[in-house]
């Protein structure tokens, strides 16, 4: 029987090669083997896959001589017959084999190789398992069903089930609800770290999110930025699609945009909390004053651009009970009760310095540290106290008692009178010089009686408490029902109590304390030695500023806090809330008592 072989390749450049060869023999053998007589080097091709032969009556036997079947006009068989009057194509792997004849000629069989893509998963579909797995379909159900049994209905029934217990993330039993770990989203945050495997400690309510009561059940000393329907109306105005997009979150159980998730975000992985963008909080105070009309602060975007003056907080009048908060813009005065050039005490050459060079504790001119201690937050200072700051230099010693020396009591006028009332209580001297007393009235007679003067130490109290006294040095006198008095001394330890300052973080920038304190010029004690806005501005700008050796980039963070406005973000730790400063030294508050 006579075959007409024709190969059809294609070039690089997609030119069309056709090679024929003429075959007479009773049969053609295809396969994957060279020595059959169409070789289809291809992987899924048998070594002897298919035989054509003569059926008789002009038709053609294909059968397969292996164990894989064969495509036959897109359907796979393991035996065929076929009229090459009619034609059929034949598919073996990559392969596509035309089967023709033109009357009595030969029988043609035209080789072609389909796309490079095209029936590839067919030509591999015999090396494959899915013929002894079940369908796609049915496989896809039963996986649905189990995820459905598994990770659904099991969680909720034994959350439905499980022991009610007070929603206290170290007291609540974990693996109360099974398979609730395969519905989290992510790790939790390094704040949040120990909590994984517990969700119910903040997932109360299933298909809820979470909501702000249960955070507020370990962090309850977080208040809230302001007063909630403060905080709604000086909020700045959602967009539509912000607004469309909430109206469905809160209908499905989300509170608002103030709640706690709002800004907190889980499930983001063991990352720290960051502090908020600048922007953040400029959407709302960039024109607070459009929304909250009776706003007595400023508005605030940029801290170099557009930040209000500072307003330290300290007492503008003697005997207030209150400090006050005061712009700098309005050149405040400070009434603390004393009077202390700064100037004199700070000077290199003057009195002082020569005073404090001839002491031991000091031997060199004053500084602010010799005086003024940081506290170990450094944030506020300690209160000066008299005897280990002042007393080297305005000694307190006002009596004499044998080869020791007495010093007055500081801090309270009752003792300072007590004190002096005790002068002069010796023996006087004869009132007449060279005559004594006779008989029972004489010196150290049972009727002996000083008839001098008896007010000395009472003089020596009022002249004290006078303007040109030893308490007038420092001290500002009064008088109180009648009697002589000082002014109480009102010495807050911290000025700027809506904002941020950290002294200990200045250190190494900053080489003396008059660099950014007018101390050196400042004669009256009623000077406040807070720097200004601009002054703080030499170094911090916004956040968008380039960092420089001189400028440092600063977020509104970097001084305020959202929860708790004087502190500043802290990723550490929960910082504990610093002292609101105001009069806690002894004389003051001895001294509101007295009155």
């Amino acid at each position: 029987m006579a075959f007409l072989i024709r190969t059809i390749d294609f070039t690089a450049s997609g030119r069309e090669i056709v090679r024929d060869r003429n075959v007479d023999a009773a049969a053609v053998n295809i396969g994957r083997a060279a020595e059959n007589d169409i070789h289809l080097p291809d992987l899924a091709v048998e070594q002897r896959h298919v035989r054509i032969s003569d059926a008789g009556g002009g038709m053609l036997k294909i059968e397969a001589v292996g164990g894989l079947e064969f495509g036959i006009d897109g359907r796979s068989t393991m035996g065929a017959d076929v009229d090459p009057n009619i034609g059929a194509e034949l598919s073996l792997g990559s392969s596509r084999l035309a089967i023709s004849r033109d009357g009595d000629g030969p029988v043609q069989i035209v080789i072609k190789q389909v796309e490079k893509e095209e029936g590839a998963g067919d030509a591999l579909q015999n090396f494959a398992l899915a013929s002894a797995l079940p369908s796609k379909r049915a496989m896809a159900w039963v996986f649905s069903l189990a995820i459905l049994v598994l990770l659904l209905s099991v969680p909720i029934f034994t959350h439905l089930t499980r022991t009610p217990v007070e929603n206290d993330p170290e007291n609540i039993t974990e693996g109360q609800v099974l398979f609730d770990a395969a519905w989290s989203a992510g790790e939790l945050s390094m704040a949040h770290h120990e909590l994984e495997g517990n969700c119910e400690a903040c997932h109360v309510t299933p298909f809820v999110s979470v909501q702000d009561e249960t955070c507020l059940t370990c962090h309850e000393e977080l208040g809230d930025h302001a007063k909630m329907p403060r905080l709604k109306e000086g909020m700045a105005p959602l967009s539509t699609g912000d607004a469309i997009q909430w109206s469905i979150a809160e209908t499905l159980g989300k509170e608002g945009p103030l709640g706690c998730v709002s800004c907190h975000s889980e499930h983001e992985g063991p990352v720290k909390l960051e502090a908020s963008d600048e922007k953040f909080c400029a959407d709302c105070h960039n024109d607070l004053d459009t929304r909250l009309t009776d706003v007595a602060f400023g508005n605030a975007s940029d801290f170099g651009k557009k930040h209000p003056q500072f307003r330290p907080q300290f007492f503008t009048a003697h005997f207030d009970k209150n400090p006050k908060r005061v712009s700098l813009d309005k050149n405040p005065k400070e009434m603390s009760g004393l009077i202390f050039p700064h100037d004199i005490h700070v000077s290199e050459t003057g009195g002082a310095a020569r005073m404090a060079i001839s002491l031991p504790q000091y031997g060199a001119p004053l500084e602010c540290s010799d005086c003024h201690a940081e506290e170990e937050d450094g944030v506020g200072f300690a209160p000066v106290e008299m005897e280990d700051s002042c007393e080297a230099c305005h000694s307190l010693v006002f009596d004499r008692a044998g080869p020791n020396f007495r010093n007055l009591r500081h801090g309270d006028v009752d003792d300072l009178m007590e004190d002096l009332a005790t002068m002069g209580r010796g023996s006087r001297g004869s009132i007449v010089t060279g005559r004594d007393r006779p008989g029972q009235f004489a010196r150290g007679g049972t009727y002996y009686t000083n008839f001098g003067r008896p007010m000395s130490a009472y003089i020596s109290i009022n002249r004290a408490l006078e303007p040109t006294g030893v308490c007038g040095e420092c001290h500002i006198p009064t008088m109180t029902n009648g009697r002589r008095d000082l002014t109480p001394v009102n010495l807050p330890d911290r000025f700027l109590m809506r904002g941020f300052f950290n002294h200990k973080e200045h250190g190494d920038d900053v080489a003396e304390c008059s660099d950014c304190h007018a101390t050196d010029t400042s004669k009256e004690a009623t000077d406040l030695l807070i720097p200004d806005l601009e002054s703080c501005r030499d170094c911090h700008l916004g956040e968008t500023a380039v960092k420089t050796e001189e400028i440092v980039p600063s977020s509104c963070a970097m001084c305020h806090g959202y929860h708790t406005p004087t502190m500043p973000w802290r990723p550490e730790d929960h910082p504990k809330l610093p002292g609101n400063g105001g009069s806690d030294s002894v004389a003051a508050i001895l001294s509101s008592l007295r009155r």
